[in-house]
């Protein structure tokens, strides 16, 4: 079984800055894309951005020059660098990931969510 474990939630101050780690443990094939999501009460999770594993990347409009994606495949760990945080940026973030079976084909596994808060 695989796991995905999320940190660096938290609270900051508009305008500040955070970076979400999410690192995947447990016994898997190899890791195809991942992505952050966030969800606020009440609504849909969205898309924040996505990675593959050729590290083609991709933003929803609402962070496009403010968060960065990256990847460390030595540690099965994908990164999320949010820079000139809002309050509507508040909400509580997801990875996940779709790992690949040997045999061919792929699942998708979730983290368990962080919280990040930004105040005005």
């Amino acid at each position: 079984q695989v796991q995905l474990v999320e940190s660096g939630g938290g609270l900051v101050q508009t305008g500040g800055s955070l970076r979400l780690s999410c690192a995947a443990s447990g016994s898997f094939f190899s890791i195809n894309a991942m992505g952050w999501f966030r969800q606020l009460p009440g609504k849909e999770r969205e898309l924040v951005a996505s990675i593959t594993d050729r590290n083609t990347v991709a933003y929803a409009d609402s962070v496009k020059g403010r968060f960065t994606i990256s990847r460390d495949n030595a540690k099965n760990t994908v990164y999320l660098q949010m820079s000139s945080l809002k309050p509507e940026d508040t909400a509580v973030y997801y990875c996940n990931a779709y790992f690949a079976w040997k045999i061919g084909g792929q699942y998708v596994w979730w983290g368990q969510g962080t919280q990040v808060t930004v105040s005005s």
